[in-house]
């Protein structure tokens, strides 16, 4: 376990220090992630927001509210999950990641941190999330859902910030509801 954090704690260095693409120009901290290197759950949403970059950690603004909440609401304790995001650094007038930003970050720091965690189950938030696993999946069609692979199990809903849409809020409660049952 020992080796697994000094290994995760080292990506996480090289994360905050990161100049592969544009993003570090624009970005006050990177938010590399947080959780324990033995999470069974990994949480991945699209990028930093304005609260996320000034503090270096993911999901604490009122999308993070909102995902705490929910969470609580279904017995799962944050501290046990490792939580991050597609992109690490925040893009400018938080726009929508480009594919090249998605790619590096992908292929360098996102992939490496699964690799290290070995989570059980991946929950992703919103559809860059979606499109970096499955690209050709639709959200509004597959979230509340859970698809198993040879290596784990992917469940998908909405990103939080989407709540302020009273519709999709109550969609995000459901998906999560669902899916926390079905891997009880």
């Amino acid at each position: 376990m020992f080796f697994k954090n000094q290994k995760l704690n080292l990506l996480s260095n090289q994360i905050k220090i990161c100049k592969k693409c544009r993003l570090w120009k624009f970005r006050k901290n990177a938010v590399p992630g947080e959780g324990p290197a033995n999470a069974r759950l990994m949480i991945i949403g699209e990028a930093p927001g304005a609260s996320e970059d000034e503090s270096g950690r993911p999901f604490i603004g009122k999308a993070g509210k909102f995902l705490n909440k929910l969470l609580e609401k279904n017995k799962i304790d944050r501290k046990k999950i490792f939580i991050t995001n597609v992109v690490k650094c925040r893009p400018p007038k938080n726009r929508v990641p480009e594919d090249d930003e998605i790619n590096i970050c992908a292929k360098n720091y996102l992939e490496k941190q699964i690799e290290l965690i070995k989570p059980k189950m991946i929950l992703l938030l919103g559809n860059t999330a979606v499109k970096t696993f499955f690209a050709s999946f639709e959200l509004s069609e597959h979230h509340g859902k859970i698809i198993k692979t040879a290596k784990r199990l992917y469940a998908f809903t909405y990103h939080p910030s989407a709540a302020r849409f009273t519709k999709i809020r109550k969609k995000i409660e459901k998906d999560f509801e669902n899916i926390f049952e079905l891997v009880k």
